[in-house]
């Protein structure tokens, strides 16, 4: 009896997955029943989960199934993505699934489904990296939406718009839309589009940040409007990045700092990519403000390998060995380049000198400046005198240089016992726990009777005062 249980659940037949065109046709019956009940944001966000969802099984047959059903036949619309699609469709091996079910194709197509049906071409198009054609199609749409001022377009229209700028970058071409960009930004701030808005925003700071445009980025986003709260999470993720990254390079790092760990604590988890894009950027920051991050933030599985160069400048710049710096910049510079963080790696040589130089006063209590320049890796024993002597201005070592003998004397550590630092704790540590032993034995305290005799005098108080409100109520009666 045992094992029937096991049989059973195996006899039972497994669920089938939805198809992509069924999945298709909901979708179109929910953009028409949101735009009819004038609810489309929550409605929008589950079509494009869903879409999500089968956008890597659609195949070039069934998209021009559902264009061939959704769109007029006679529209410039239909025409140029079935045109689009057939283009990526003739290199396809998947041409000979059985067809989708077919539908008569409608006389008018609702403006909410037309700008659907360019973005699932938009996803078909850059998921074969079919770039070119993306950039037509997501400027036609653009064009097509630019006629139309209605709200129920405001999320697949800021859809849209990622996928130009994403096409447009994945071709090396972001800087020739940064003008169309601004204009689509300005029309979506007249009119209160706050969904394009933020979401050009963005754009618009991701297209300044891809050639180092930071005092543009900086103008832009310190004079564009952004809604008091974000419409969408993931788009109020990327702007803490992208300020994370202008304060980064401003030299503001503690700023940078707070965006980037907000960014990361927002991120969805699901985002690998991007919360690994921001843990560059924030060890950096925080290797910057003389942080050492924790050994367990470069060892998750998802994050392990592509933080591995970050891990190894960690290394080190907590050793203060100017050497191993050297090299591992070197070895990595590919990718700090590639990651565009080269600026700060370069930045970040003071601070592996200012750890060295703690690491040896420490160390030695008189020692030449030559050996200094020997352990740091410096060739010049003048350059290491200059750059000890602003490390003792700043405080970052305690010590005195001795010019003429060519030496760094650290100062020798004070015995703090024999000072009065420690009774000074100690007697606060027992003022402490008297005072709370005195408030405890206060608080227990009560008078002899003090408490009854109190609560009777104020009862018989107010007692009497009724009694003269009730005698002065009946006097005003009998005089009425």
């Amino acid at each position: 009896m045992k094992d029937a249980a096991p049989a059973e659940e195996q006899q039972k037949p497994a669920v089938e997955p939805i198809k992509p065109p069924a999945v298709l046709r909901s979708n179109v019956r929910l953009i028409t029943n949101a735009v009819a009940e004038k609810e489309t944001r929550t409605l929008f966000g589950r079509v494009l989960r869903q879409t999500a969802a089968v956008r890597r099984q659609l195949t070039a047959q069934e998209l021009q199934a559902f264009l061939a059903s959704a769109l007029p036949p006679a529209s410039a619309a239909a025409q140029q993505l079935q045109e689009a699609v057939k283009q990526v469709g003739h290199g396809a091996a998947d041409l000979d699934m059985c067809p989708a079910r077919a539908a008569p194709p409608p006389a008018n197509a609702l403006p909410e489904v037309e700008m659907y049906a360019h973005l699932l071409t938009l996803m078909f198009l850059l998921d074969h990296k079919q770039y070119e054609l993306a950039q037509q199609v997501a400027g036609a749409a653009v064009d097509r939406l630019s006629t139309f001022n209605r709200r129920t377009l405001d999320v697949i229209a800021a859809r849209i718009c990622s996928y130009l700028s994403l096409a447009h970058e994945r071709a090396g071409s972001l800087p020739a839309i940064r003008s169309r960009l601004l204009a689509l930004h300005r029309t979506a701030v007249l009119r209160h589009d706050d969904v394009g808005a933020e979401t050009l925003l963005n754009l618009l700071l991701r297209n300044y940040l891809a050639d180092s445009l930071y005092d543009q980025a900086e103008r832009l986003r310190a004079k564009a409007q952004r809604p008091e709260t974000s419409r969408s999470m993931q788009q109020a993720c990327r702007y803490l990045h992208y300020l994370g990254r202008i304060r980064a390079v401003q030299l503001e790092y503690s700023e940078a700092k707070d965006c980037l760990q907000q960014a990361v604590r927002k991120a969805p988890t699901s985002a690998v990519g991007f919360r690994v894009a921001v843990a560059k950027w924030l060890v950096l920051v925080r290797l910057l403000l003389g942080e050492v991050p924790d050994r367990t933030e470069f060892t998750a599985p998802d994050t392990a390998a592509p933080l591995a160069p970050y891990f190894d400048l960690t290394q080190a710049v907590r050793g203060g060995d100017l050497s191993a710096f050297s090299a591992v910049a070197a070895a990595h510079e590919a990718v700090f380049r590639a990651d565009r963080t080269h600026n700060l790696v370069v930045r970040l040589r003071h601070n592996v000198i200012r750890a060295g130089l703690r690491r040896i006063s420490l160390a030695y209590f008189r020692i030449s400046l030559a050996d200094v320049a020997a352990k740091l890796g410096l060739a010049s024993v003048t350059d290491t005198e200059s750059i000890v002597a602003k490390a003792i201005r700043d405080g970052g070592i305690e010590g005195v240089i001795d010019h003429e003998a060519g030496t760094l004397e650290a100062a020798r550590p004070a015995d703090i016992y024999a000072t009065d630092e420690p009774q000074a704790a100690f007697h606060a540590r027992i003022a402490f726990c008297m005072d709370v032993h005195n408030e405890a034995v206060k608080a227990m305290r009560y008078g002899a009777g003090g408490g009854a005799v109190k609560e009777f005098e104020d009862a018989t108080a107010l007692r009497e005062k009724m009694e003269e409100e009730l005698q002065a109520a009946l006097e005003e009666d009998e005089d009425f």
